[in-house]
């Protein structure tokens, strides 16, 4: 039969050719991208089987007997039982409910599919699907009507199960998601609930002509997924990006606009700054960041347009806190900047371990003043220093007296208690500037900066006569102790650190061959010597 292109059903067929051809390159878009989402695949197969389904149905309404309809209605169903669960598979993975994401889990929602594809193609020999099928009266061209069988029935009822399952999955997480993603959510709620609506009314009868309206109504939808597709990125960004990536991080992440008001943020950073609430949504980040700590805000500096990092010490109610904070350029589609986001990563953890490795790595354990490494370290710095600034900087060398008969006679705790004791003295004597060291097992080295040998030489004498005046006691008896000490100063800029304390060294030997309890400097001179 000729179909002119004035008569209403080929006006009616160009448009089902025309929503065939959106199906089929929605199907290329969704292959092409298949990667960007989870449900891209569902989506793609989804849009070939609409493309199937809408294409058989263009060349039935073209066809002249029962019989070519009849065979183009068995293509229809390669097609069209399958839509509908795919839809429901794609609003699954769209809302992220990824129990089904594999074919090996999915297969059940396609076994009722397949049975009426089986039932459509196997008609003739049970009915079970179509009673009978036979031409429309009274219309100029051929149009098929049916009488339904039981599986035709069976068959709608799965199809509308699956739509209605569809839409209430997708009104479930409307009510918990942001309006940013509700378009997406409506658009698909559309694509659904238009073609189901025209299923019905097909059913019911109220369609002209007894046409099946759900293929040009397909057309419709296929338009809204391509327009939402570019303007909201439907499917490549979906709610479960937040829910179950944005909500399940365990840093805290708040997003801010170009006037570094809070718009967004997620239940971690709720953890870490506890006011905020709903109600910090609209208010500027400073104000809410310092409410219930004892340190201010941060800052990352005068343009806030750039990438930024840096750790943070807080301390919230006597407890302190580490955080490394990031904060990143949030742009639109096109590029311009919407204002930044902000990643809040705990590293209290890391950073008391690190503090404490730094701790163990420049401490002595037994004394609690610089191991010898980090004092050599510290004043090779000084050094350079002192040069720099042509300043004077004078060492120290101190020697316990006889210390290894206070460990014989007393013990080991006993002598460690007297290693301590020295130092008590020390640190009580020394200024500020000072850098205090254990050298060695008795032997301890002091930096003094801005001091020349002479008065560096007087406070090794007043060190000297606090520990001989300063008994320690020990099980109710005191133990005298008394140290020995050699003393230097930097005089030109070649001289290497070695050399200067082996001078102090030296000047320490002389003390010890004194008669010990003396202060010797390296250029001969005598502070304290007991003749």
């Amino acid at each position: 039969m000729l179909i002119t292109k004035d008569t209403p059903i080929s006006q009616y067929i160009i448009f089902v050719v025309i929503s065939g051809v959106l199906s089929v390159l929605l199907a290329i878009y969704a292959y092409n991208n298949k990667k960007k989402f989870t449900g891209m695949r569902v989506f793609m197969w989804s849009t070939i089987l609409s493309a199937v389904y809408t294409f058989a149905f263009a060349f039935e309404l073209a066809s002249e007997s029962l019989r070519e309809i009849r065979f183009w209605l068995n293509i229809e169903y390669l097609g069209m039982p399958f839509i509908s669960p795919c839809s429901l598979l794609l609003v699954m993975h769209y809302v992220g409910i990824e129990k089904f994401d594999k074919f090996k889990k999915s297969w059940i929602f396609f076994v009722i599919p397949a049975i009426t594809l089986l039932m459509v193609s196997t008609n003739e020999f049970h009915h079970l699907f179509y009673k009978q099928l036979f031409l429309h009266p009274n219309v100029a061209t051929p149009m098929v009507d049916v009488v339904p069988g039981l599986w035709y029935y069976v068959h709608g009822s799965y199809t509308s199960g699956s739509m209605f399952a569809s839409l209430f999955i997708l009104w479930r997480y409307w009510r918990r998601t942001k309006s940013v993603y509700r378009k997406q959510i409506i658009t698909l709620a559309i694509g659904i609930t238009l073609p189901m609506l025209g299923a019905l009314a097909y059913v019911l009868g109220l369609t002209p002509l007894g046409m099946d309206p759900v293929p040009i109504l397909m057309c419709i939808t296929s338009t809204l997924y391509v327009t939402s597709i570019f303007s909201t990125s439907l499917l490549t960004v979906a709610p479960i990006a937040r829910e179950h990536i944005f909500e399940s991080m365990r840093d805290g992440v708040l997003v801010l606009n170009l006037e570094n008001q809070i718009m967004d943020f997620n239940g971690a950073a709720t953890k870490i700054i506890p006011a905020l609430s709903p109600k910090a949504i609209g208010q500027r980040l400073d104000h809410i960041w310092k409410r219930g700590a004892d340190t201010g805000a941060f800052s990352f500096g005068i343009d806030d347009t750039l990438d930024h990092e840096q750790e943070l010490k807080w301390v919230r109610g006597g407890e302190t806190s580490y955080y490394r904070i990031r904060s990143s350029k949030l742009l639109k589609p096109n590029g311009q900047l919407a204002g930044r986001t902000i990643v809040m990563i705990d590293v209290t953890e890391h950073t008391l371990l690190q503090n404490k490795l730094r701790y163990l790595a420049e401490i002595d354990g037994l004394t609690t003043i610089y191991n010898r490494t980090f004092f050599m370290e510290k004043s090779r710095e000084l050094l350079t220093a002192a040069h720099l600034t042509k300043t004077p900087l004078s060492f120290i060398l101190l020697d316990i007296d006889h210390f290894k008969q206070i460990n014989d006679r007393y013990g080991h705790s006993v002598g460690d208690f007297a290693l301590r004791h020295i130092v008590m003295i020390c640190q009580q004597i020394l200024p500020p500037n000072a850098l205090f060291g254990r050298y060695g097992g008795e032997e301890f080295a002091i930096s003094l900066p801005d001091m020349p040998l002479e008065q560096a030489g007087q406070t090794a004498e007043r060190l000297r006569a606090e520990i001989a005046g300063n008994p320690l006691y020990s099980a109710a008896k005191a133990i005298t102790i008394t140290a020995s000490f050699g003393v230097t100063q930097a005089r030109t800029a070649d001289i290497p650190l070695e050399a200067l304390l082996s001078e102090a060294d030296v000047a320490l030997y002389r003390s010890k061959h004194s008669g010990r309890n003396a202060v010797h400097l390296s250029n001969q001179g005598i502070v304290h010597a007991n003749h």
